[in-house]
Formats: structure tokens, C-alpha cells, sequence
């Protein structure tokens, strides 16, 4: 097996894809229109126009706009031969046009490049169209369903139908999951791991190149995707959801509540199939951990029991809490089954037992292999609940530090990762001193601390901290975090601001100070980055969920204001959502002198 996304790639020359006759749906089929393009100028407008345009927002949509523009011009020079030997040769045979299949329509599409959305990409036989055909990957020739035409961004979304011939690196052994190619929550589970890492590391390198208009001599080389300790089973929030009866959205229904009747029967619990807003019955989703995966089955059970007093649908908050408790260090003890029950309500004494184990695990790959060593048996055992409540406190551990979070708000998703994730940025937040740099780094501006994950984590490294946040609520849960891990106030404070006024506040100075930023998927604003750039502390590590807006607002760090700019230090993923399309990107910058 080759070790690369990019190799495999490379090894499909020209892909064509061929158009097969529409399958019968019986009545459906009997009785649909006869096709014309009427389907498709009926399309909205602004939808079209949205896939048409880079807004540079680091959408789905801008990121396979991009994606497919880059395949496009790969095969220019096809399109050009094409025109060159019409022009030349009479006896050629005219130059193939596009004319896009029938909706609903079936085709045989060859896949030849992964894009960052998790979606596979194929060229069409004229060179000039691109289908996108979910969880495909590069070198599988598959059977794909027409669903979008989107003729001015050069694209066709389908839905994928079977696999005809599959790529060599192609192994569906490796799915754990039965609705797999079906739920929209995985993209990749049938591809090897390593595979994955490579394929994340494609998706920073892409970002940077495509988002952040700098030339790639100041783009340093992009660091090997740091994994997961656990592949599978390490989600610790899940949020599945049901529909509510028939009509129970018009507007009637939301103006008159008490006259909305309840559900008929059970309605599926899951989440929705790709592309579509059609909700799947998940009886079990693998990627989660041992306690929300319990915790489904029991939110089912009482779904099944209560569904008639629903008249509305409604999302269910699954939410791990963790509760350790010491136990006498006898050597040589094994690990215990660790005890799931049910939190939903706070009250419920009812204990649900699984496979899980106490192992102490602090999400480092070495603890990961090395968890069951007998000498490595932690000095307490843990007891993993799921939550329900969206007020309620959940308890997670990263190494020895304690966070409580209000369940329904932002956190971290995979436990077993945080603490590699920490460790790292740990290692590297502060530059040895130099004689350019004399001066060492005394002090942390944590923006978008939330409930204080970063500020808590690196006090220790700092003479003053400080974790600023709009929401209130966070700000609470991050000053209760300091406490539980007896970090006092003056090692690390917290306030509310507006991130467009965050350093009107800071009285640190900026030749000493560090700034961790972790803003929501949408990036940074401008006001912010201005404000960043007059402030000019000496270093940022910018972490983000979405390296395509990362690397935009990254951009403009690097090009500066006035004297101001930065140089990119390193830039690294992290795998946070294996068998998924997702990577966290952190990159350190240094301001330049």
C-alpha cells in the first residue's frame, strides 16, 4: 500500500465518467416530466450563485468550489489538445459538449482526487464538468445518482450508489458503523488510518495555498498529522434528533401550540442522511464513547415509551461526564469495568455497565499502547455518566486538570487527544530567549477562552494570565475551572468582552505577551485582526476548527499593518474527528523585527 493520499491520486491518469439509462422507480418513473433544463433554471438563484462564487467564508460550499476549479484547470491542457487537433485535423471527430444527466438519473463516475470536504471528485469525459460523489476516494469507479446541477460553479452533487470497482486503498473491512455511506456524520471509514493523516495534511497544505494569499516560499512546510489515540469510540457528545408529526412546522401549527397533535408512532432518532434533511434511525454510532453510546440506547428505550407526548421534533443532548474517585494504590491491579449510568435528570440511580475501563488514559498515543500495564494502573477509578440536561455540569479530565462545563455548551469533543493537544502547544507557546529576543514572555491573553481550556492548562508557564470571552456564561464556568484546579485570580483572570474591543483591556506588554486565539468556524473578523496587529504581541498561536478560514485570517497576519506583521512559525493538524473529513490546525506565529 502506498503511504500517500497524493500518490494514489497521481496514479489515475484521465478519468471519464459514462452515462448510464435512468433506472426504473416504477410509478415515479411512469409518471415523471420528460427532462429539460427547466429543472434547472428553476434552481434559486442564490443557491446558485453561492456554489458559483469563492466568498473566501471557508464554507463547505467555497471549499469545494475551489476544490473543483483546481481539477478543472488540471485538465485545460486535455481541452485544449482537444481544440487544437479540431482545429488541425478535419476528419476529428467535433468537440464534445457537456450536456448534464437527467436528474434522479444513474452514472458511472471514476474518482480522482479526495476533496477537503471528505467528498470524492470526478472529471466528466468532455473535461470540463466535475462530479462530486460522497464517500468515494481516489481510484474507485462507482455508480452515482444525479441530485444538483450547478452549472456556472462547473459542478454536479450526486449521491453515491455502490462501489463498481474499488480503489486499491479502498477496504471497507475497515467500517464499524452499518449506516456508514448512508449518515452524514463520517466521510472516510473506509479508508487506513495512515491514510486519513495524509489525507488531513493534504487538506492544511490545500487551505494555505488556496485561503491565505501569501506566496508559498513563506509557507512553511505543513507537520505530519498528529493522530488519535483512539480511532473510534472517542466522541464524547453526541446530539441525535427526531422529527416531529406531520405539519407541526407550518406556520398554523407555531401560531396555535395547543392545537398540535402528537406523534403517531415512534419516529426514527439519528441523524440525517447526506445531502438530504431525512432524518436516519441510529440504533448505535461507534465513533461515540461507551457512555453516550449507552446513553442512546436508553434515550430510544424512553422515546419509545413517550414518543405520543411530543408534538414538535426535538435534538437530544448526549453528553459523557466523567467522576473520578481514589482508590488504595495496590500494585499490579487490574483495570476495572467502569460503571455507565444514566445522568439525564441528575437523579436517576440506575447504572448501565459496559466494557470501559478505569485505565487513566491522558490521551497520549504512549498511554494509549501502554494503558493495561499493570505498572501503569492510575491511583483512582472512574465512573462515566451521560447528560442530557443542557443546564447541567458535565466533569472532564485533561491530564489532571478538572474542567466543568455547563453540558450544553462548547468543549472539546475528544477527550483522548486533548492532552497530546495541550502538551503540545504547551511545548512551543514560549520561544527560547535570544539575543534578538531578550526579553522572555511573561504573560497570556487566552481570546475565545471559553470555559478556560488553554489559560488553565499553561498558567504554570506564565507570571499573569488572562481568558477573555463574549459569552458570560463561559467566563462563570472558566473562573469555577481556575478554582477547582487552584489557580488563583491573580495567575489567571477572566473577563467578558467583545472580541472587536477584547485589547482595550490589556495592559500587558506586548513584547512579553503571547496570544492564544480560538475563535468559531468562521474565523476572526476584521476588527479583531486590526486590532491583534496594533497591539502586536510578540507571538500567536492561532488554533481552529477550520483551517480554511485559519489560513485566511493567518494571511493577513503575515502581510501586517504598518510595522506589524508576523512570520509563520510552524503549522500543524491534529485529528481530532477520525473517519471524518475534519482537522484542527494550529499554527505559531512570530512577529517579525
Amino acid at each position: 500500500m502506498r503511504g500517500s493520499i497524493h500518490h494514489f491520486a497521481r496514479s489515475v491518469s484521465v478519468f471519464k465518467s459514462v452515462r448510464r439509462p435512468s433506472p426504473s422507480h416504477g410509478l415515479a418513473a411512469m409518471t415523471r416530466k420528460p427532462y429539460n433544463e427547466q429543472y434547472h433554471s428553476n434552481k434559486s438563484a442564490k443557491r446558485q450563485k453561492k456554489a458559483a462564487e469563492s466568498t473566501n467564508d471557508g464554507s463547505n460550499e467555497d471549499v469545494l468550489l475551489v476544490d473543483v476549479m483546481s481539477l478543472l484547470s488540471l485538465h485545460r491542457p486535455f481541452e485544449k489538445s482537444n481544440e487544437e487537433d479540431v482545429e488541425h485535423n478535419t476528419e476529428h471527430s467535433p468537440k464534445k459538449i457537456y450536456i448534464p444527466p437527467k436528474r434522479f438519473s444513474e452514472i458511472e463516475v471514476e474518482i480522482s482526487q479526495l476533496s477537503s470536504t471528505g467528498d470524492g471528485l470526478g472529471i466528466s469525459s468532455t473535461y470540463d464538468h466535475v462530479y462530486v460523489v460522497p464517500f468515494t476516494i481516489p481510484g474507485d469507479l462507482v455508480q452515482a445518482r444525479i441530485v444538483d446541477y450547478f452549472p456556472k460553479a462547473g459542478y454536479t452533487l450526486t449521491d453515491f450508489v455502490k462501489v463498481i470497482t474499488p480503489a486499491p486503498q479502498r477496504d471497507d473491512s475497515l467500517s464499524k458503523c452499518p449506516y456508514f455511506a448512508k449518515c452524514a456524520g463520517c466521510q472516510i471509514q473506509m479508508l487506513p488510518y495512515e491514510l486519513q493523516l495524509q489525507h488531513k495534511k493534504d487538506i492544511v497544505e490545500k487551505a494555505y495555498r488556496n485561503f491565505s494569499t501569501l506566496t508559498p516560499d513563506i509557507i512553511p512546510a505543513v507537520a505530519e498529522t498528529i493522530g488519535s489515540p483512539l480511532q473510534y469510540g472517542y466522541r464524547t457528545k453526541l446530539t441525535p434528533h427526531f422529527d416531529g408529526p406531520p405539519g407541526s412546522l407550518t406556520r398554523h401549527a407555531k401560531r396555535n401550540p395547543s392545537q398540535r397533535k402528537g406523534l403517531e408512532a415512534v419516529p426514527a432518532l439519528g441523524f440525517n442522511m447526506k445531502a438530504t434533511r431525512k432524518v436516519i434511525d441510529i440504533e448505535d454510532c461507534p465513533i461515540g464513547t461507551d457512555a453516550v453510546r449507552e446513553g442512546l440506547k436508553c434515550e430510544r428505550k424512553k422515546l419509545a415509551e413517550e414518543f405520543a407526548k411530543y408534538t414538535t421534533g426535538a435534538t437530544i443532548l448526549l453528553r459523557e461526564s466523567t467522576v473520578r474517585e481514589p482508590k488504595s494504590p495496590t500494585k499490579h491491579e487490574s483495570p476495572k469495568p467502569v460503571p455507565i449510568r444514566s445522568a439525564g435528570d441528575l437523579s436517576s440511580n440506575e447504572e448501565h455497565v459496559s466494557s470501559a475501563t478505569a485505565n487513566g488514559n491522558t490521551g497520549k498515543p504512549e498511554d494509549a499502547r501502554n494503558s493495561h500495564a499493570p505498572d501503569d494502573t492510575p491511583p483512582y477509578t472512574e465512573t462515566k455518566t451521560y447528560i442530557t440536561d443542557q443546564r447541567a455540569k458535565s466533569t472532564e479530565y485533561v491530564d489532571n486538570f478538572v474542567f466543568k462545563n455547563t453540558a450544553g455548551a462548547f468543549f472539546q469533543n475528544n477527550n483522548s487527544i486533548l492532552a497530546t493537544f495541550t502538551a503540545y502547544i504547551r511545548d512551543r507557546i514560549i520561544p527560547p530567549t535570544t539575543p534578538d529576543n531578550p526579553k522572555p514572555i511573561k504573560y497570556l491573553i487566552d481570546a475565545y477562552c471559553g470555559s478556560g481550556l488553554f489559560t488553565i492548562t499553561l498558567s504554570s508557564l506564565f507570571s499573569s494570565s488572562m481568558g477573555i470571552d463574549i459569552a458570560g456564561a463561559s467566563i462563570v464556568s472558566a473562573k469555577e475551572n481556575a478554582a477547582a484546579n487552584n489557580i488563583s485570580n491573580e495567575a489567571a483572570a477572566f473577563m467578558t468582552a467583545d472580541a472587536s474591543k477584547l485589547f482595550e483591556h490589556v495592559r500587558y506588554p506586548p513584547d512579553e505577551t503571547v496570544v492564544i486565539i480560538d475563535p468559531p468556524r468562521k474565523g476572526c473578523d476584521d476588527a479583531f485582526l486590526q486590532q491583534l496587529l496594533k497591539f502586536g504581541p510578540r507571538r500567536v498561536v492561532y488554533v481552529s476548527c477550520n483551517v480554511h478560514t485559519q489560513a485566511r485570517d493567518v494571511g493577513v497576519l503575515v502581510e501586517g499593518v504598518g510595522d506589524c506583521r508576523y512570520g509563520i512559525e510552524s503549522l500543524q493538524g491534529f485529528d481530532f474527528f477520525p473517519q471524518t473529513g475534519h482537522v484542527e490546525g494550529v499554527a505559531i506565529l512570530a512577529r517579525c523585527n
